[in-house]
């Protein structure tokens, strides 16, 4: 019954606050073009007292590239939006079948994983993965997407819960740091001034050449536009999402 309460409410597009964390919407962007990300999957994953919004990205028939910390809160009910991009398009509800696959090194979580829907999408093309051996270099421009609010609270705070957006929002940032060792993960980091991505718009796909070459991770800042966004780097983890994909 929860499962399906969160379902209407979002199918519906109505404002959802206690029930549903809105974690991360993009800041100081514009409308995404109707023909690209159509990858793009909005994720709902519901426990006994909440519901939190991720994004994610379809790279294979069965299989979505997102935030590991979009699953912290312990087992749950979760349901994967398709063909949420363009509106035109008429939403596809999948289930995602547990557990996730996670990444981890030396007993270290990192903040990405990869998700098994409960049957291939036969309808909707998926994302390419990034071209490696051209990795992102300081000052390369990439491609930030969310469908959460567009607006912050009192001295740029960043709102927890509110309306999704009317359509997914993307921005264009500037790589300001290369792929690093953080405690979460490889990451690198992109920022421009007052555009940001905040809570929630999590395991979203940060694309460049039209290549998903990474993953908007946490961020821990409560408000926005204040430092750079923190991206798990896909390119320190092709190995494992295509053994993954090809092994289970």
């Amino acid at each position: 019954m929860a499962l399906m309460k969160i379902v209407l409410l979002l199918g519906l597009g109505v404002s959802v606050n206690s029930a549903v964390s809105l974690q991360k919407r993009i800041i100081g962007g514009q409308n995404c073009v109707d023909t690209e990300r159509l990858y793009h999957v909005r994720m709902a994953i519901t426990n006994e007292k909440s519901t939190t919004i991720c994004g994610g990205s379809l790279i294979h028939p069965q299989w979505i590239l997102t935030a590991a910390s979009c699953w912290e809160l312990g087992p749950r009910n979760n349901v994967a939006f398709l063909k949420v991009h363009p509106k035109t398009a008429q939403e596809n509800l999948q289930i995602i079948v547990q557990p996730p696959v996670l990444y981890r090194e030396d007993s270290r979580k990192h903040d990405i994983m990869l998700l098994k829907l409960q049957k291939p999408v036969t309808d909707v093309p998926v994302a390419k993965l990034p071209d490696c051996s051209k990795r992102l270099k300081i000052g390369d421009t990439v491609q930030l997407a969310g469908e959460g609010e567009t607006t912050t609270g009192p001295n740029d705070r960043r709102l927890r819960s509110g309306r999704m957006a009317k359509h997914l929002q993307c921005v264009d940032m500037k790589v300001v740091l290369i792929s690093q060792s953080r405690s979460f993960g490889y990451i690198f980091r992109a920022a421009e001034p007052n555009k940001d991505a905040c809570y929630g718009d999590n395991g979203s796909a940060v694309v460049f050449n039209d290549m998903v070459y990474g993953v908007i991770s946490v961020d821990t800042s409560h408000y926005a536009c204040k430092k750079p966004v923190s991206i798990m780097d896909v390119c320190e983890y092709i190995g494992w999402i295509k053994t993954t994909i090809a092994h289970k």
